[in-house]
């Protein structure tokens, strides 16, 4: 059976809450299909924003859909009015992939971002949307100072990525993902497991990349009291292992799982581990989020 058509029948087991999933850049959502197949007691729903055209699209985008669905799950019902400026039903589930009509999210809402994701989720989390948070290769501010380079990529690295679109953005991302694995993991084939280059518009690969330079979380991390469960690849290129560490001394409530000798993409061909994880985790927080 199709891993997707099977998480989705799975999905009415809800018992556990919901689960909004923010993919990384450039990359579908079907990249967590095999972790969600293995999570069938939450509700799964995904974003879509391959094809905004603009930053600030993207992040209203998100965000509008973020406060309508944290709305929705805690009053424990869809209704189909929306407040100025908000947006209703059926509009939120038109948006919403993996929503079914005749289902209510749940509570609680978690919010499970990777990379470009997680910078996303961050910024939901700082503004209460979220009761929850797990991510997956994060970091409160994607672009460093050279004298911070251990914690980031300089801005001149980002700035060149997007004149490269411009020209060949399939080269981008055939270069992005060859960055994404370590050498052993490019060799058991983990990025046969992505979908195929292309299938963000370039405007939306530019507008990802234009939140990655400007997004800067670190100072609302303090205000996250929510609680926080954080993988990353130690050997990570892309978003670099101490900024992970950052985010775990420096958000209230955060725990950090070290995947070593993984990549970008750790989560790939670490789902049982990871679920394990995830599972230990509600299990410790499961009076304030079950």
């Amino acid at each position: 059976m199709n891993i997707r058509k099977e998480y989705m029948g799975q999905v009415k087991q809800k018992e556990k809450g919901t689960i909004l999933w923010l993919t990384g850049w450039s990359m579908t959502d079907a990249v967590f299909d095999t972790l969600r197949q293995r999570l069938p007691d939450y509700q799964h729903l995904s974003l879509d924003y391959s094809t905004m055209s603009a930053s600030a699209d993207m992040l209203d985008f998100v965000e509008t859909t973020a406060k309508r669905l944290s709305r929705a799950v805690r009053s424990n019902r869809l209704d189909g009015g929306a407040a100025h400026g908000d947006i209703g039903m059926p509009e939120l589930f038109h948006v919403l992939k993996g929503a079914c009509g005749e289902n209510v999210p749940s509570a609680p809402l978690l919010i499970s971002g990777w990379s470009l994701g997680a910078v996303l989720a961050l910024g939901l989390a700082a503004k209460g949307y979220a009761d929850g948070l797990v991510l997956f290769s994060a970091t409160a501010r994607f672009v460093r100072e050279k004298k911070k380079s251990n914690l980031g990529v300089h801005d001149a690295y980002v700035r060149q990525m997007m004149r490269d679109i411009v020209k060949d953005r399939q080269d981008v991302e055939s270069r992005f993902r060859k960055m994404m694995f370590t050498v052993r993991e490019w060799e058991t084939g983990y990025a046969d497991r992505l979908p195929p280059v292309g299938y963000w518009t370039p405007e939306a690969l530019l507008a990802g990349l234009h939140i990655l330079r400007y997004e800067d979380h670190l100072p609302d991390l303090a205000r996250i009291d929510c609680p926080v469960l954080l993988f990353h690849g130690y050997e990570d290129r892309i978003c670099l292992y101490d900024a992970g560490v950052e985010l775990m001394d420096r958000l209230p409530r955060a725990r950090l799982v070290t995947l070593n000798d993984r990549g970008h993409a750790a989560f790939l061909g670490n789902e049982v581990r990871i679920e394990k994880e995830w599972r230990r985790w509600w299990h410790e927080h499961e009076q304030e989020l079950g």
